[in-house]
């Protein structure tokens, strides 16, 4: 049995590859993380309850041991996988580093995207710093011969989160009050750029085949879904769920960007206002078998029931209530000025 150790591995992405290692026969999976959700992980998982930022207390406790793959799920800035770096070199023959597909060039040359489309978003200081970490791994892989590989998901959700585009900071369940509610929701453009939603089981999937991978080290993989869908159908897809109609009230995304204090220059110009359509056909071929199967409406539908039978996920917004309902009202009334 291969050992493996996740930094995290209660996220989003990360649960997902929890819960089916914890089912494999194949892995003796061990967590470094400082608790979250610490309930939900699996009995048969391995909890190290630390910090890994505490750089010297994790050393001590990774002191004579060896992992078949590490993998970071929660590193996001440079210093941090500089840490990982001095931390596992010599101590793992794989680490995995989580970067984005948010990196890939913006604003799009094509909207076919593969794993050599050139990374660079002056957009986004969030997917400048995933350049950085890649940069940096990759140069320890080409010179020392550390053993990385580099996986970018695009837009990955659970039955925790109900994915949008337009929302507030306390995610996404005011846009949800709002279509049950019956008024218009923020679309960002006319709603018919192209876009792709990954559920956390289908990323899970071809992630567990690139662990202990010997063909995946030194290379670079995105995961998705080869669905592909306009934002129109995203909501559409939410609102049958729901049972209420869908009111789009389109907005450009560089007013939203200019007008809110919301971190809409990074998260839609620099990422969800493009049109992207990602070539799967890499991860397909290292990892043979590996197929996307919960198509958008069937996913997302399991996060809206999952949502609605949980208190604890209806976060209220009123901020960005109001948001919507001042930008709405301006540029109506823009519209009144100039008729």
């Amino acid at each position: 049995m291969q050992r493996a150790l996740f930094i995290g591995g209660t996220g989003t992405i990360s649960m997902a590859i929890t819960r089916a290692l914890a089912k494999s026969e194949d892995w003796d999976l061990y967590l470094i993380n400082r608790g979250n959700r610490e309930d939900e992980i699996p009995e048969n998982v391995h909890l190290i309850s630390a910090d890994i930022n505490d750089e010297e207390m994790i050393d001590e406790i990774l002191d004579g041991r060896h992992f078949d793959c590490v993998c970071d799920f929660i590193g996001f800035t440079p210093d941090q996988v500089e840490r990982d770096y001095r931390l596992f070199r010599g101590r793992c023959s794989q680490f995995i580093y989580i970067s984005s597909a948010s990196a890939y060039n913006k604003p799009c040359r094509s909207h076919i995207i593969t794993e050599g489309t050139a990374l660079a978003n002056p957009f986004w200081e969030y997917s400048r710093n995933k350049i950085y970490c890649e940069s940096f791994l990759m140069d320890k892989y080409e010179k020392e011969g550390f053993p990385v590989t580099i996986v970018r998901p695009s837009h990955t959700y659970d039955e925790r989160s109900i994915p949008l585009g337009v929302h507030g900071d306390r995610g996404s369940w005011q846009v949800i009050r709002r279509m049950l509610e019956g008024k218009p929701v923020i679309v960002q453009g006319d709603g018919t750029s192209l876009w792709t939603m990954t559920f956390n089981e289908d990323f899970a999937k071809g992630f567990i085949g690139l662990m202990g991978n010997c063909h995946a080290i030194g290379e670079s993989f995105q995961i998705t879904s080869d669905e592909t869908l306009t934002w129109n159908q995203i909501y559409e897809a939410i609102a049958d769920a729901l049972n209420v109609d869908f009111i789009p009230y389109y907005v450009a995304s560089e007013f939203l960007a200019s007008v809110s204090d919301y971190d809409y220059f990074g998260s839609l110009l620099g990422d969800k206002s493009n049109s992207v359509v990602f070539d799967n056909s890499k991860i397909k071929r290292i990892v043979p078998g590996f197929e996307c199967t919960v198509r958008f409406d069937q996913g997302v539908r399991r996060a809206i029931d999952y949502c609605l039978e949980h208190p604890e996920c209806q976060i209220e917004d009123p901020e960005f209530d109001d948001f919507c309902d001042r930008v709405i009202e301006e540029l109506e009334e823009a519209k009144d000025r100039l008729r």
